[in-house]
């Protein structure tokens, strides 16, 4: 997709999705553009509500498509002051819109691999609904969280390529570990527990056909 390209209308999730399987038809990732399809979609939540899945202990990730391969689209679901811990993105590119409620992104530096030392916030941004943001690993890690302590937040991410696994950090010490990322839903349905954020070969369109059959419920 060229820079400069113009916009399509979109006006429910699944326009926004045949918007974005036409962008990775193509290897190379506009990430102007990207954005501006996610922010060209006004949130309605007739559209997500299906994959809207919470958690009272934990955030959630719930797939909405694997993007034949090339990314996957998700609905992050967030309870009263959930968090996720900070983390890298494997190389990916990460694209969030928030659908519902507000969440405040915290960015950090790298840490310096060679010791262990407090990180500290390098910049702090609180996005509402339909605000769009963007980071890759170039531009450092970041940790989510939901500020609101009365009220659940939702919202939309783009990761391509996708991956099954990134790096967490101890704020207190820098220290990394390795972890798992994985579904609690996928189309809708309650997933396995170890049911990874990797492309699926196996795919089949009929669970596919399920999921959107319950988005029209």
């Amino acid at each position: 997709m060229l820079s400069g390209s113009k916009v399509p209308p979109v006006s429910d999730l699944r326009q926004l999705q045949a918007a974005i399987d036409e962008v990775f038809q193509e290897d190379h990732v506009n990430i102007e553009y990207v954005s501006a399809l996610l922010s060209a979609y006004k949130s309605n939540s007739r559209d997500w509500a299906c994959y809207a899945k919470f958690d009272p202990h934990k955030y959630t990730r719930n797939l909405v498509s694997r993007g034949n391969g090339k990314y996957n689209l998700m609905v992050l679901c967030w309870s009263e002051g959930q968090a996720s811990s900070i983390h890298s993105h494997a190389g990916s590119h990460c694209f969030m819109k928030v659908l519902s409620g507000s969440l405040k992104e915290l960015k950090y530096d790298w840490p310096d691999s060679s010791r262990q030392s407090e990180m500290t916030v390098r910049e702090e941004n609180l996005l509402q609904i339909n605000d769009v943001a963007y980071i890759n690993d170039s531009l450092g890690l970041h940790r989510m969280e939901n500020p609101n302590h009365t009220e659940c937040a939702v919202s939309l991410h783009l990761y391509s390529p996708s991956f099954s696994e990134c790096t967490v950090f101890d704020q207190r010490t820098s220290r990394q570990t390795c972890s798992r990322v994985t579904f609690w839903s996928i189309y809708g349905r309650r997933a396995s527990p170890d049911s990874l954020l990797a492309p699926d070969p196996t795919d089949s369109p009929e669970h596919k056909e399920r999921g959107e059959e319950l988005a029209e419920k």
